[in-house]
């Protein structure tokens, strides 16, 4: 039996309603993906605090999580991930790339074009809906 991990993500949107994306690192599983910042919860931790710790540890900024955007289930061969996505704006500091291979700024439209992490498609889908 696989472990579940709980994974905490941020959809972060700027003033001009651009998204910030990030790119896996060439040596970490699902390499070089995209995906929305963020990390697992620790233990004792809550989610909320899951994400603003992972979000000053891989890009040195601040976030400001309101609402869960998304919570889903999604089995790897590898792992199973129970991912919750907060919407989220930065409140401090200006994204830097501690981790990941690269980070953009895109709007819905041009999200859909990157290619993302199997977990975020559906997550995706909705972004494309709601914000298109």
């Amino acid at each position: 039996m696989k472990n579940t991990v709980h994974v905490v993500a941020a959809l972060i949107r700027d003033s001009y309603g651009k998204f910030l994306i990030c790119q896996r690192p060439a040596h970490k599983a699902r390499a070089l993906l995209w995906e929305f910042v963020g990390g697992k919860v620790e233990k004792g931790e809550s989610p909320t605090d899951a994400l603003i710790r992972e979000c000053h540890e891989e890009l040195s900024v601040t976030v400001a999580p309101t609402e869960v955007f998304a919570d889903l289930v999604h089995e790897y061969e590898d792992i199973t991930v129970h991912l919750t996505l907060f919407l989220a704006t930065i409140a401090q500091g200006t994204p830097q790339k501690l981790e990941h291979n690269d980070i953009q700024w895109v709007t819905a439209k041009e999200m859909q074009t990157y290619d993302f992490c199997p977990a975020d498609y559906t997550i995706l889908q909705k972004i494309a809906k709601q914000f298109a």
